[in-house]
Parts: structure tokens; sequence; C-alpha cells
């Protein structure tokens, strides 16, 4: 469309097509637009010992201006009859190590199950995977059955979730740089996980414990769920220049007719939707996308149907949201779709700023981390 304008404008002698490329370079999204300068030692590498102790740091929509304070503040940001939206999904001890007949090691990922008994996953090894390979592990043999762009197709011994469950480790994200303990087969997993497939955690969830739970209650702020199984994708850095040829991964998702009559009758009250995670703001807005291809305008009429299925959108600057208000979240890589998605909700430019703020105070980042609150005050 944009070409075609400018192909017109053009031709009537408006603008000069030197020109007129130069306006469309800089109107591209760009991969470095969304760079910040992060020190390796604010890369949490341990959670806190409690979950609702981290620090939040709150954005205002509206102003862009910036408060700092605490997860257990987080009651206060909200209101009577406010709905917040929380991520049910359970991680799956997703990573199994094993090896080759030659005894070469194998490191296994789980991306997602195919079946009962096939999957999808990340083989790492330190020479070239080929069709058919078998994989002795501590469960059985796997069977590397074809590749599938970046990922593999393999068959197991025993059904796929039970598999990695009984014989993998806690998939701790790339950044995390030590060995897995004792500690993250609790900490990293929500107290409310419930639908086992995620092989990362919806880490905005991470912060919240039974007493930031009850307290939510009381307030009486309304409780939903979606799943949103994170699959090792999320990790993947953007290495497109422009953001417009990135290819998003697939993540498979349920947002239940039980969520979606919550969100209508928040929104026929006049209350907000907040989203705990990118995940959870991922979910709805597929939903709401799936809807409004049925014709129905969520948008306006606040109307949502159930949905169910594998997602790749992908919310960067420009984004139409059609059901999220505000949004709790951990600070995310640069350059990352978590972070394209923030600073399309917020602005890119408060949301860098942010995050300098962020690097200066010494807050604690990623996974582990502290989380960003991104709201508009006067609503509250």
């Amino acid at each position: 469309m944009a070409q075609a304008y400018g192909g017109r404008l053009c031709a009537a002698g408006a603008i000069t097509p030197w020109r007129w490329r130069r306006i469309a370079y800089h109107a591209r999204v760009l991969r470095t637009d969304f760079a910040y300068d992060l020190p390796p030692e604010l890369i949490a590498q341990t959670p806190l010992p409690e979950r609702s102790a981290g620090r939040m740091l709150v954005l205002d929509r509206r102003t862009g201006g910036i408060d700092d304070r605490r997860i257990r503040d987080l009651p206060d940001f909200l209101a009577p009859g406010d709905l917040l939206v929380l991520n049910d999904t359970r991680v799956v001890a997703a990573r199994v190590f094993g090896t080759k007949a030659s005894g070469g090691r194998v490191e296994i990922l789980l991306e997602r199950p195919l079946g009962e008994r096939e999957a999808l996953v990340h083989l790492r090894a330190s020479k070239p995977i080929r069709n058919g390979l078998q994989i002795s592990t501590p469960g059985g043999t796997v069977e590397a059955l074809a590749r599938e762009d970046d990922l593999w197709r393999i068959r197991l011994p025993s059904p796929v979730l039970d598999f990695f469950d009984r014989w993998g480790q806690v998939p701790l994200p790339p950044y995390i740089q030590r060995p897995v303990s004792e500690l993250d087969q609790q900490r990293y997993q929500t107290v409310f996980a419930r639908e086992r497939g995620a092989v990362a955690a919806p880490t905005a969830s991470l912060h919240f414990d039974e007493p930031l739970l009850a307290e939510l209650r009381a307030r009486k702020v309304s409780l939903a769920f979606v799943t949103l199984h994170v699959g090792a994708g999320t990790f993947q850095p953007v290495r497109a220049d422009d953001v417009e040829s990135h290819v998003m991964h697939a993540e498979r998702a349920v947002v239940s007719a039980a969520t979606c009559e919550a969100i209508m009758r928040a929104r026929r009250a006049g209350r907000r939707v907040i989203a705990a995670g990118t995940t959870v703001m991922r979910a709805l807005e597929s939903a709401a996308a799936s809807t409004d291809a049925q014709r129905q305008p969520c948008g306006s009429s606040g109307y949502l149907e159930p949905w169910s299925g594998e997602t790749r959108l992908f919310i960067k600057p420009g984004f139409r949201f059609r059901v999220v208000d505000a949004l709790l979240t951990n600070f995310h890589l640069p350059e990352s779709t978590l972070l394209m998605l923030v600073c399309a909700f917020a602005g890119r430019e408060p949301v860098l700023r942010a995050y300098r703020h962020a690097v200066e105070a010494r807050y604690r980042f990623f996974s582990y981390g502290d989380a960003m609150l991104v709201t508009a005050q006067e609503d509250a």
C-alpha cells in the first residue's frame, strides 16, 4: 500500500523517487531501534527470597512519568472491579541430555509436543545431526526423524510430557550462567501453574505469592487466567535488521469462555483489563484478532470469543490493542520481540527512557529480575 502510494506521488511530481526512498527507509522499524546498554551484573542469576519482594518501576502511559515502587504495591494501582489476567501454564522439565552411539553428547530441548510420542525440539551436538540418529537417554532411545526449519521432529519412548518431566531438567534461560538448583524446581514455576506445556516461565507471574493474591482479592480485584505455553523461541534473537522481515515463533494458547466473560463483564462495568506478562497480552490480543476476523468488533463492543490454537502474533509499534489496558512485565532483552511489544503498548521513547532509569537505579533484569507496571495513573 505504501509503495503504491509513493508511486502515485512520484508520478504526480509531488516528490522525487530519491526523496520517497529516503522517507520509506526512515519509516522502517529497525531492530537497532530497540537497543539499550545493560551491564551484565544487572542480569538476575537467582530469585529473591520472597516472590513479591522485588522492585516495580511504574511507567505512566499518558505522561511518561516514572515512579520507583515495590511489587507489593501493585494493589495500590488497581481498583475494585479491575480484572487481572494471569498465565497458568506449567513449565516442563524440558532439557534432557543423551549420547550418540559414538559417545558424543546431545542436548534435547523441548519446543512443543506434536502428538503422544512425537515432539519438536532443539538439538545441540558437536557434529551435525542426521535423520534417523538414535540418541540414548536415561529414559530410553530418542530418534531424530526430520529437520523442520531450526527444529527437529523426534520420536520418544514414552508420552512426551511424561518423558521430559521424569528425565529432564528445568530449562533455565541462556543468560542465567549457573547450574540448575533445587530452588529452581520451585521458583521457576508460578504458584498457580496448572497446565503442563511451557519450556520457559511466564516471568511476570513469578512475582505473585499467596499474600499478594490475597491482598488483590481483598481489594476486590478480579482474577482470570489464560494458558500460553511459552516456547524456547521466546529467547531467539531478531536477526533481520528490518523488523517487518522477522518471522515470529509459534506458541500454543487457550483463552477460555470464562475468561472472555470476565473481560466483557469488566468492560461493561467500565473497569480495566490488566495483563500479567507479555504472554497474557499475546494470548488475549490473539483471541481478539480471531474475534475480529469473525466480524465481531471486539474493540468497540467489548465482545470477545473463546479461542485456542497456535499464535504467531507479532506485536510491534503500530499494533492496535483491543483488550489490554495495563501491563505488568519484567525487563526484556535488548532488540527482543518482547521489548518491541512493550514499546508498542507504551511508546518506544518512554519505554527506553524507563529502561535507562532502571539501569541507573540498579534494577534486576530478566526472568528472575524486577518488574515494570505500564499503566495510566488517572485510571487507577
